[in-house]
């Protein structure tokens, strides 16, 4: 990465999804005191300000910096023994999950149609009485001559501690936090996990200049980049961030049908591939495969050719899922099987009480945090790659396999790939070996793969960051089984056509047989998904429109599929460019097309 394409960059996850997003009395339970809590979306900030009304009910609002917004209101405060959740009803959001015993965490999952983790933590910062001499807002500009202005906020508190805040300005990202910050008269350093970046510096004898250097692991070569100039210059008041533009639509046509698709597409992206993502020269495209009841189309736009293959991310899951379903059909699991009866021996103790079962796991119900504490990639570009069944094995057994009691829905990378990794020591063979068998081979999905044959690595499109910059591409290890999968628009539409008629799958050989009765057993509605859809195996389903989807993203792709039985229709986005600030291309999207799909208005792409 070159000066002039400085850009700071935001780690993706496994899950890409849209950012966007009075009180109920609550019970005796756990101690949730009024006051402040930090939390981060994504590479949002996010501040839940909770208060307690002189009859004791709970009521609060939500900041979201970057996005320009404070006090928005919050409702139907909840706080039942641990369990907590409210709403926010201007953004047809809702926050579910627990409090910690002593109520300074809220660790949970937000829902505005994707369903994200976040985790709240009680701001117990307490201002100094004497400010340090590095107190105040900073301004500088990183990089040359395309600089980006980076804001930093620094406070001291009470106990000797120091904290800021770090904004990429011109990104619009902002309260970023910052860790490990020190400040030893004169020299001040700190780090933004986030973006892998530290800085450190010198302050001047004004007071009024931080003089220093930015280093940061670059997403393309997993190594740290030069030393770039960054110093700061005190302010007097802070930038705030760009509320973000609303959101607009385009009229309603009717239904579309399969074989219009393309074309209605093209006219609805023709911004886009003149000047945007998908415009020549910047190395995006999207492969798109639809099926409606009068035929099917597999057709690609910009950069991209049909037959590539991308990374689906999270989209694996719902593989994992039907691999789950295809061995209880074939009577070698249960639902109710404790995951700890597939480990090795001795790998974790037997709990007392309730234990983790594959149903837990493959609902998102299991109480598993999103990623293990141990995840300490060698290669950030690739950071999956190293992260191996010794690994997990012995977070498991450290971390133990008790369920929570009512454990609410909770998105977690590692809950599947748990889950992928026991079936396959269960079975004797690897994820790779046990999903080829139970599921590609039966359903003939010759360009779905975890590892790439030399012909289909030929045919690989490269992945991008948000920032349009190439980025290495993900392997996944032990936990193969929450993001491993490539595949092409194709194949993921014959596996789509599949989820829409299970009953016209062919048999052959004793996965083929179960098959059809897996697929039924996949759909099957198991536990919520506040504040309007249900899970069933990995897929989630709007109770409104019956519509089972998923999505994904890795570090260069991002990838959204659908289908609805009642309406016969079904649908793949394959993009290689990853999520960012303004969210998965992929999403908004998969949402476009089946809008169009069903004759509504459709979310409008001209910002992409």
């Amino acid at each position: 990465m070159s000066m002039a394409r400085t850009r700071l960059l935001i780690v993706p996850l496994l899950i890409a999804a849209p950012f966007l997003f009075g009180g109920q009395v609550f019970a005796q339970g756990a101690p949730l005191a009024p006051g402040n809590f930090n939390g981060q979306l994504g590479p949002l900030a996010l501040i839940l300000h909770l208060t307690r009304s002189a009859d004791g009910t709970l009521a609060g609002t939500l900041d979201s910096p970057n996005q320009g917004a404070n006090g928005i209101p919050c409702a139907d405060f909840h706080l039942d023994g641990s369990a907590f959740s409210f709403k926010v009803p201007a953004v047809n959001g809702t926050w579910t999950g627990t409090v910690s015993a002593d109520g300074a965490t809220l660790t949970g999952t937000w829902s505005q149609g994707s369903p994200l983790p976040l985790v709240f933590a009680r701001d117990t910062f307490v201002p100094a009485e004497k400010p340090s001499a590095v107190d105040g807002i900073w301004l500088g500009r990183l990089g040359v001559p395309r600089a980006l202005r980076i804001q930093v906020v620094v406070r001291s508190g009470n106990k000797g501690e120091l904290v800021c805040s770090f904004d990429s300005v011109d990104q619009n990202a902002f309260g970023q936090t910052c860790t490990e910050a020190k400040f030893d008269d004169p020299e001040l350093s700190f780090l933004i996990p986030t973006v892998m970046g530290r800085w450190h510096g010198r302050l001047s004898q004004d007071g009024k200049t931080l003089t220093g250097i930015w280093t940061q692991m670059l997403g393309a070569t997993g190594k740290p980049s030069p030393e770039i100039e960054l110093n700061l210059v005190r302010q007097q008041q802070r930038i705030a961030p760009t509320p973000p533009a609303a959101a607009t639509f385009d009229p309603a046509i009717p239904p579309v049908e399969a074989a219009q698709l393309q074309a209605v597409l093209r006219q609805d992206l023709k911004q886009t591939l003149a000047a945007g993502v998908l415009a020549p020269g910047k190395g995006i495209g999207v492969a798109v495969g639809v099926v409606t009841r009068s035929g099917h189309q597999v057709f690609a736009l910009g950069a991209a050719q049909p037959d590539q293959l991308f990374e689906i991310g999270s989209i694996t899951k719902t593989f994992t899922g039907l691999t789950l379903a295809q061995l209880i059909e074939q009577g070698k699991v249960t639902p109710a099987t404790p995951v700890r009866e597939l480990l090795p021996p001795g790998v974790v103790a037997k709990p007392e009480g309730r234990e983790i079962t594959l149903l837990d796991l493959v609902t998102q119900h299991s109480g598993l945090p999103r990623m293990p504490d141990n995840f300490a990639p060698a290669d950030p570009a690739n950071p999956y790659a190293d992260y191996d069944g010794a690994r997990l094995e012995a977070f498991i057994a450290k971390h133990g396999v008790a369920r929570p009691a009512d454990a609410p829905f909770l998105y977690s990378n590692l809950g599947f790939g748990l889950l992928g990794y026991a079936l396959g020591r269960a079975a004797g063979e690897t994820y790779p070996q046990l999903l080829a068998k139970q599921v590609l081979q039966p359903l003939h999905l010759t360009d779905t793969v975890v590892k790439l044959t030399p012909a289909q690595q030929a045919r690989f499109i490269p992945g991008h960051a948000d920032n349009l910059t190439p980025v290495h591409a993900w392997d996944l290890d032990a936990l193969a089984g929450a993001g491993a999968v490539r595949s092409t628009a194709a194949d993921m539409l014959r596996y789509l056509q599949a989820q829409l008629d299970p009953a016209q799958v062919a048999a052959g050989g004793t996965p083929g047989r179960t098959l059809a009765a897996a697929l039924k057993r996949s759909h099957d509605l198991q536990a919520d998904v506040p504040p309007t859809m249900r899970i069933a195996y990995a897929w989630l389903h709007e109770t409104a429109s019956g519509t089972y989807w998923h999505n994904g993203g890795t570090g260069g792709y991002t990838a959204y599929a659908f289908f609805n039985p009642d309406q016969g229709f079904a649908g793949v986005v394959l993009v290689n460019m990853a999520g960012g600030a303004r969210g998965s291309f992929a999403d908004i999207l998969g949402q476009h097309i089946i809008q169009r799909l069903t004759g509504k208005p459709a979310i409008a792409l001209a910002q992409w």
